[in-house]
């Protein structure tokens, strides 16, 4: 039957087997791995792949990125989305550019930016420190394997989970089994559609497959219902340069580019006001797109006007569409517009 003790002989040597490929793990180094799982929270690994190359590419080392202008920092991050990432990233490179990479949990986890997952990620990966990273993956495992029906989401069920680890963590591995519980919960013990039990070595002693609730856990909170927001985009052109703008220094995608928009749903007549009211004397609309943007907790369905203008209004930056290209980041629900 499940016992935790096991967890080490059982997934070590699977792991060793079976490990992804992956570019974060052809070596230690703290500032490689500490920005990979930085770049991984919520987002998918084959997303995070290419903007870990480029990334390192323009920063290879956490001095780079301590001294890198922030317009330059978000343009290597535009697309990831959560930005606050990448500001609290520069944050804590400032600090270990000046005292070097602490090399403890509690250490890591002072920096900005840095929770307690990614502090024992980094901790044991690089530092063999025999610290638990327990993340959603983890505790998914966890649940299934002990057939645990309290929900993930309760902290008390996070504090028991790392515990439990810690207890069994092996002194002479502990990074691997760190990657391990990671990479089964990623590649076998799915969080979506029915775990692949047949090649899990976990599968003789899970009490959920033992039990039949592999469907049920772990058991999950409902989830809220998103609120729907309708927006109006305006593709504002004067020549071949389009207007963009910076939006306020809090709230969401708080401090980025954006191109000029609104609340509400919007009409061609309604568009062309608006762009008149601007002063920037629109000529004609080329195109109206529909587009969507889902976030965490919002879902903005936007409407896109295209308009051709004769007046760059001082109040926009007029960016060429290199500059688009290579200096200014725009958040995925308005780059999209551009895509076409």
């Amino acid at each position: 039957m499940a016992d935790v003790k096991d967890l080490p002989g059982l997934l070590l040597p699977w792991y060793q087997q079976n490990k992804r490929d992956l570019p974060w793990r052809k070596d230690r180094q703290p500032y490689h791995v500490w920005l990979s799982e930085i770049m991984l929270q919520q987002t998918r690994v084959e997303a995070v792949r290419g903007y870990y190359a480029r990334f390192l590419e323009a920063l290879p080392t956490v001095r780079d990125l301590a001294l890198c202008p922030e317009e330059q920092l978000l343009k290597l991050w535009e697309g990831l989305g959560y930005y606050n990432r990448a500001r609290n990233l520069q944050k804590a490179a400032k600090t270990v550019a000046e005292t070097g990479f602490p090399d403890t949990y509690e250490g890591l986890l002072a920096l900005p930016g840095v929770g307690e997952y990614t502090a024992g990620a980094v901790a044991s990966i690089c530092f063999d420190r025999p610290v638990a990273a327990v993340d959603g993956n983890v505790l998914r495992v966890l649940a299934r394997f002990l057939a645990d029906e309290r929900p993930i989401i309760d902290p008390a069920v996070k504090k028991r989970a790392k515990a439990l680890l810690e207890a069994v963590y092996p002194a002479d591995s502990p990074g691997d089994f760190t990657q391990a519980l990671m990479e089964l919960g990623a590649t076998v013990c799915l969080p979506n559609g029915p775990p692949k039990c047949e090649s899990c070595p976990l599968s003789a002693r899970c009490r959920a497959r033992l039990e039949g609730k592999t469907d049920t856990l772990p058991v999950k909170p409902r989830k809220q219902q998103r609120k729907t927001e309708d927006r109006t985009v305006f593709l504002l052109r004067c020549g071949e340069k389009l207007a963009i703008e910076k939006r306020p220094d809090s709230g969401l995608l708080a401090g980025l580019w954006q191109l000029p928009n609104g609340h509400g749903p919007g009409t061609p007549e309604l568009a062309l006001a608006q762009a008149a009211k601007w002063g920037c004397e629109p000529h004609d609309i080329l195109s109206q797109r529909h587009k969507k943007h889902i976030f965490t907790h919002i879902t903005w369905e936007m409407e896109g006007f295209d308009i051709t203008c004769g007046r760059e209004d001082p109040r926009f930056v007029w960016a060429t569409p290199e500059e688009l290209q290579t200096k200014y980041a725009l958040p995925t629900a308005f780059r999209q517009f551009l895509e076409e």
